[in-house]
């Protein structure tokens, strides 16, 4: 059992919203345990579409499975490490509220090695699976980041869009402004107030039915680039609701964006300072499970 009080944060939303939110689960998790009466309003089971009031207990029954919290580590060294972020888990919370979080997982398997907590240089939406990179000491963070920040990482990423890609290569340049009230960025062909320059280039790898895979290198960095740059040409990655097909989703059974950051790639040689050992090092994910799914025998 698992107790919420309510605060003034959360007042007013939505019980399946509110649950979605604090828990991150999807929406089919919370109606089951709505229907089967594992999630109650103070003490009381109510609709999906109930509006919480500040105070309110909202109790889950529901016994989540537990989770496998130990991280998959790609790379390490005495500066560095590289390690997988599943989709579906922060990289990190800077307030604290979330305990479960690639950083807290990276620094649990760090202290059971006797070593200091690591540093995040950069992050990964919540959604998308993918390489994180953390310092383990402050000097190396500095030069991450410096390298992040002048681009000297190279990030390519896979995604599974919806619709035949025509080109079999291209570069995207747009620009996107975030809408904060909305949660959402908005790409616009002119330079408008508030936005910002964003630059990916992508190849198509294979295609089959009304699908693409295609390989997306990152020129710039910005939030949900690649997300909304694919979704404006009329390509929108798979499971992606925000801004994608939401029927085609469901079509297929795809409740979260098939986008991963698979690969990570040093470019580097002055710059790289003491990590001027890893110019011309790529880390690479293995296996990328969607891929293997949709376009199983595609190298990549």
């Amino acid at each position: 059992m698992e107790t919420f009080k309510i605060g003034p944060k959360d007042e007013g939303k939505r019980l399946d919203q509110f649950m979605q939110d604090k828990k991150h689960w999807p929406r089919s998790l919370v109606m089951k345990a709505i229907r089967t009466k594992k999630l109650k309003v103070n003490g009381k089971k109510e609709d999906a579409s109930f509006r919480l009031s500040r105070r309110d207990d909202v109790v889950s029954y529901v016994l989540e499975e537990k989770k496998n919290t130990e991280p998959v580590i790609l790379y390490e060294d005495e500066n560095l490490l590289a390690a997988v972020k599943p989709a579906g888990l922060l990289s990190l919370d800077p307030e604290g509220k979330e305990k479960d979080t690639l950083l807290t997982r990276v620094n649990k398997y760090l202290e059971g090695k006797g070593k200091a907590p690591a540093i995040p240089v950069h992050r990964i939406d919540f959604h998308t699976e993918g390489i994180l990179l953390f310092a383990k000491n402050r000097p190396a963070a500095d030069v991450l980041e410096g390298l992040i920040r002048d681009r000297k990482i190279g990030k390519t990423y896979l995604a599974v869009v919806t619709g035949r890609v025509q080109n079999s290569k291209g570069r995207l340049e747009h620009q996107l402004f975030k809408d904060a009230k909305q949660n959402k960025v908005f790409v616009s062909e002119e330079r408008i107030k508030g936005s910002k320059t964003a630059i990916t280039e992508y190849e198509r790898m294979a295609a089959t039915g009304d699908l693409t895979l295609v390989k997306c290198h990152l020129i710039t960095g910005r939030t949900h680039q690649i997300r909304t740059q694919l979704a404006h040409i009329g390509h929108p990655i798979l499971g992606d609701d925000k801004y994608g097909f939401k029927a085609l989703n469901k079509e297929y059974k795809e409740r979260g964006q098939l986008l991963c950051a698979y690969q990570l790639s040093f470019d580097f040689t002055e710059e790289g300072g003491i990590l001027s050992y890893l110019s011309g090092k790529t880390i690479r994910l293995p296996k990328v499970a969607f891929v293997h799914k949709y376009f199983s025998g595609v190298h990549y």
